[in-house]
């Protein structure tokens, strides 16, 4: 928790300016690290562990947020981990931010939601207050499937939390996609993967 003064923040995994695989339309995607739940098959293996990554202050990642907006009209964001209950002090504040800018928000969570109400956190709480759509539960390797659009498991639940969208859009029942993106920088390449569940979101 940072001192009173301090500048807020997250330690981020990934961060994708422009996706359509994360979410309904083309959405600003951040991926923060470390997650207790280590659920078997988990898609995401490299950013269970609560170990530095990328270390960002908050009006850094809102700054990127804003500026992919104003470049690639994305309509949302979303939030995914690792964990993105375990960092709400710092995602409360982008999530309010991407809401003030006409952005919608995202969130894919291992915990339910009555778990994450019953928690009782503040910061937890301010953050859901902010989202629209809520994937929750834990992933269940034996329920494992791929024709739910953002689902990894069928035990997964997709909340509808505010009124920007309805469980009738089209786009929910969409096929998933995977994206691949090839980075390059100061001469090396660096592929990445997001998208399909099963796949989930790789960094080489």
């Amino acid at each position: 928790m940072s001192k009173a003064g301090e500048r807020e923040t997250l330690n981020v995994a990934l961060a994708v300016p422009c996706t359509e695989a994360e979410g309904p339309g083309p959405r600003y995607a951040l991926w923060v690290q470390g997650c207790a739940l280590r659920c078997p098959g988990c898609c995401n293996p490299e950013f269970l562990p609560f170990q530095q990554r990328d270390r960002r202050f908050v009006d850094d990642v809102v700054a990127e947020m804003l500026q992919a907006q104003a470049q690639h009209h994305i309509e949302g964001i979303s939030l995914l981990g690792g964990e993105p209950t375990r960092q709400a002090r710092a995602l409360r504040q982008v999530a309010a931010a991407a809401r003030a800018a006409g952005l919608s928000v995202m969130v894919f969570s291992g915990y339910t939601l009555a778990e994450l109400q019953a928690e009782g956190d503040d910061d937890v709480l301010a953050l859901l207050a902010c989202t629209d759509l809520l994937v929750d539960g834990r992933y269940e390797e034996g329920e494992r499937t791929t024709r739910r659009r953002y689902i990894g498991s069928d035990n997964q639940v997709l909340h509808f939390l505010s009124d920007r969208y309805q469980a009738d859009d089209a786009r929910f029942a969409e096929g998933n996609t995977l994206e691949l993106r090839v980075l390059i920088d100061k001469g090396t390449g660096a592929l990445t993967i997001n998208g399909w569940p099963v796949h989930g979101a790789r960094t080489r």
